[in-house]
């Protein structure tokens, strides 16, 4: 039997073995129709929904939990969630990794957010009146008139873009952890106390709700220590019951030194606040003009 034959009978009992014999081109047909099923049993598992290769959240999906897919070959995911607080004007969004451990930082315009590149793109956003730093979250406060429904989109995009790029939160040499907690040398032991106290009581607690604050002072005369509030508990409602129901409460129970606790409003608050009283005093004037 020559070679040739020899072939050609190997060829025929190959071939013999198949009952549906394909050609080459409808075999990858096959393989290329299988692993899009699978691609898109595997899309539909995970909450997702493509179309014309893009992603999007598919519907059913919790509002607040956004995930991305970068590429077929190579996919990242990154879910960030919301959480309201108790300042209506105020969101936490939360991107599942560390934000700023070091310590928090406030931004309450544009020109104060200059050296964090997160920060100065949420600020190019209209309604946004500050933007707050936390451990693992950040905090953005609108005007009253913005809509979260127009701008939650708008922050995740932001969000989003900037961490799943790995960008720096803030320019080399420009970030720094938080000092008015940190107890020195020169310090009184009532100081240090306080500043004890707040560093591993109070800030813990008050983050739970997307916001910080920050020691301003203690007067040993008077007893009274001086505190402002920061990110979403800044102009929230409920800012004076936090002072005097809880932390005043504490820091009074603890040590005998506090008599009061006082809120040290910022610029921003302090015009708003006049502004409040000047309106009080034209509505009990009936509506006329007065000087306050």
């Amino acid at each position: 039997m020559s070679g040739s034959t020899a072939v050609r009978q190997a060829i025929a009992a190959s071939a013999s073995l198949f009952r549906t014999p394909r050609s080459s081109a409808a075999a990858a047909r096959v393989v290329a129709t299988t692993a899009q099923r699978s691609l898109a049993t595997s899309t539909r598992q995970n909450g997702l929904a493509c179309a014309s290769g893009r992603p999007r959240v598919a519907p059913g999906r919790a509002v607040g939990a956004w995930q991305l897919a970068v590429s077929a070959q190579q996919r990242r995911t990154m879910f960030i969630q919301t959480e309201s607080t108790p300042n209506a004007d105020s969101l936490k969004f939360i991107p599942g990794q560390p934000v700023s451990p070091e310590g928090t930082h406030e931004f309450l315009d544009a020109g104060s957010a200059a050296n964090s590149p997160l920060a100065d793109r949420l600020f190019h956003l209209p309604d946004v009146r500050s933007v707050f730093f936390g451990p693992d979250f950040i905090s953005v406060n609108k005007t009253e008139d913005g809509q979260w429904s127009e701008l939650k989109p708008e922050i995740y995009s932001i969000i989003m873009e900037h961490f799943s790029a790995g960008r720096p939160l803030f320019e080399e040499g420009k970030g720094g952890g938080a000092e008015d907690t940190r107890i020195l040398d020169t310090d009184s032991e009532v100081v240090a106390m306080i500043k004890e106290l707040l560093e591993t009581r109070v800030r813990p607690a008050i983050m739970e709700d997307g916001g910080d604050i920050e020691y301003r002072g203690f007067n040993e005369d008077s007893g009274v220590v001086q505190l402002s509030l920061k990110g979403s508990c800044r102009g929230c409602e409920s800012s004076t019951v936090t002072l005097k129901g809880g932390i005043e409460r504490m820091l009074m129970h603890y040590i005998p030194e506090v008599k009061e606790v006082e809120q040290v409003l910022g610029p921003e608050e302090a015009v708003a606040e006049d502004e409040f009283e000047k309106f009080e005093a034209r509505l009990r004037a009936g509506g006329k003009t007065v000087s306050v």
